[in-house]
């Protein structure tokens, strides 16, 4: 798994609305309604976790989800990371 370089992450994140590039990792937050929206959107997120077998780190505050993706085996981001936060990005909308 190649871990991609400064620049190439903030070249890929032009494509992602909401991501930056955070002490290592990608990272996002969202608002939702209230506390079971947010909660039902992490359950979401992690079927595909799973799926995937990448996990996220994460907090939940009431209404706020917050999203942190690296790859831990390379130590940095990889495709894997942006693969995911596509996915987030769907299931979010």
């Amino acid at each position: 798994m190649i871990q991609y370089t400064h620049a190439q992450i903030t070249e890929k994140l032009t494509q992602f609305q909401g991501w930056e590039y955070v002490e290592g990792g990608l990272h996002t937050s969202f608002e939702f309604e209230n506390f079971k929206e947010a909660f039902s959107a992490m359950t979401r997120i992690a079927f595909e976790a799973e799926r995937l077998n990448h996990h996220p780190k994460w907090t939940n505050v009431y209404n706020t989800l917050e999203i942190f993706l690296s790859t831990h085996d390379a130590d940095g981001v990889t495709e894997k990371d942006f693969e995911f936060a596509a996915i987030i990005d769907l299931l979010i909308g």
